[in-house]
């Protein structure tokens, strides 16, 4: 049972709204006050503006809950905040696969098969390269609190396994809606959701040439977290236990290699990270991982993404970590609790980057005024960078040197701080921005992956 609530709206509350929005787009537009070194995108904004967006809007309608649903349940946070955090969860596209919480999940070890599906018929036609086989997995996971999930992920098989291994490929699926997804997409055939980053750079078709067999994680697991790079790791690792448990004697000793581009280095990036602690038995099984365009930090890119033409993906981000970390939930003032409820809540990696458009500012939607200072940003900055983690894996990394919104800068400094740790790393930049730097950056990468997966030794360039 459900209810519904709202303020009425008063005559006069437009010109206001009008009055808070200039003031702030102004402040973000014009730069920080005088004596604030930092970017004026990441600066507080007049206690005026929160206080007088949540004055105007009506109260957003979503539904009153008797009881929370399992997916939404937030030890520590109130009723309220757990209802929105329900809301605010992608819709169901109508496939258990993807949308069914199974209720014994505590019961079982991560990565236990739950169920699998044979695809190969709608998968087919949308990896284009000739394959034997491709079936669907789900499988009991962890999230980003530790409490027991489900993740899915495809296995694709090609026609001519010439070689040996694995290669996990972490696509960037870059969305808020599970229909955007990678599995859905080879499940279910072509469709107005398909991601463009499941083709282009054509990443699972070349490996497939090659003769491996490529693992394809839906990373952003079942709440779709975008950017959220614990649950990402999660999903990744017990994506590895699943195909092992699906077929042991091809799998169970097989070399495992990962990549992933931009998003889906986030999630390649926890993946490394977790091994030791999270699978330990696959850290000898996972021979190198290759992260390229890797958003390596966070605090950087709200100084490079938020209140431009990358705003809108830089809201999804933080919308997706949202949907993990309920304490970023606490801080949606009325205008966000109204869009993270709407349908935007299922959109996919084209439609977030044209919100950019709008040149919307995050402080727009927070009900503190300086909230990439406050103490729930600083938290989240900090679990997210994983800067305590080494890998263990050795680590390949590439980026564009003329990258403006992921600049190359936090790459550097991701691969001299895993350096610093006693990782096995080598960093490359090459020609180009974000687009063209996947596409230029991603055959040398594969090559590298080849040796690991071959068995050569990875050196390191750390010094």
């Amino acid at each position: 049972m459900w209810r519904c609530h709202s303020k009425p709206l008063s005559g006069n509350v437009f010109r206001p709204a009008a009055a808070v929005a200039l003031t702030l787009i102004s402040l973000i537009a014009v730069g920080a006050a005088p004596g604030n070194a930092e970017p004026p995108n990441m600066m507080a904004i007049p206690p005026e503006v929160p206080a007088g967006i949540d004055a105007i809007l009506p109260d957003a309608p979503f539904p009153r809950l008797d009881r929370i649903p399992a997916r939404a349940r937030a030890e520590g946070f109130s009723h309220r905040i757990q209802e929105l955090r329900e809301a605010a969860l992608p819709s169901p596209t109508g496939d258990a696969m993807f949308d069914h919480w199974p209720k014994d999940l505590a019961s079982l070890p991560p990565g236990r098969i739950i169920a699998t599906r044979d695809i190969t018929a709608t998968a087919a036609p949308v990896v284009t390269t000739p394959i034997r086989s491709a079936h669907l997995l789900k499988f009991r996971s962890t999230d980003a609190m530790g409490t027991p999930s489900y993740g899915t992920a495809t296995v694709l098989v090609p026609r001519a396994t010439r070689r040996t291994g694995v290669l996990v490929n972490n696509l960037p699926i870059d969305s808020l809606g599970t229909a955007c997804t990678p599995g859905y997409a080879l499940a279910h055939g072509f469709s107005i959701a398909t991601n463009p980053t499941d083709l282009i750079p054509p990443t699972t078709q070349i490996a497939l040439a090659r003769g491996y067999t490529v693992l394809i994680p839906d990373h952003q697991g079942p709440r779709m977290a975008y950017a959220e790079p614990i649950v990402a790791g999660h999903v990744v690792l017990d994506a590895i236990r699943a195909i092992t448990e699906l077929d042991r004697d091809t799998f169970a000793d097989a070399p495992i290699a990962m990549t992933g581009y931009s998003g889906g280095a986030i999630a390649t990036g926890g993946a490394a990270r977790l091994v030791t602690t999270y699978a330990p038995e696959l850290a000898r099984r996972v021979v190198g991982a290759a992260l390229g365009g890797v958003p390596a930090d966070f605090r950087m890119l709200v100084g490079s993404m938020n209140a431009n033409l990358a705003t809108g993906i830089f809201h999804a981000a933080t919308f997706g970590i949202a949907r993990e970390r309920t304490e970023i939930l606490t801080m949606a003032n009325d205008l966000a609790r109204w869009m993270g409820t709407s349908p935007l809540k299922n959109i996919c990696t084209i439609p977030a980057a044209l919100a950019g458009q709008t040149f919307w500012p995050m402080q727009l939607f927070a009900n503190d005024p300086d909230p990439f200072h406050s103490p729930v940003a600083q938290r989240i900055f900090r679990i997210t960078a994983m800067s305590d983690r080494r890998s263990a894996v050795p680590l390949y990394f590439y980026h564009g040197t003329h990258e403006w919104w992921i600049p190359a800068d936090g790459a550097r400094r991701l691969f001299r701080a895993q350096c610093a740790l006693g990782a096995r790393a080598v960093y490359r930049e090459v020609f180009g921005e974000h687009v063209s730097a996947a596409v230029l950056g991603y055959p040398e990468a594969l090559d590298w992956l080849d040796d690991r997966l071959s068995g050569a030794p990875a050196r390191t360039e750390c010094r």
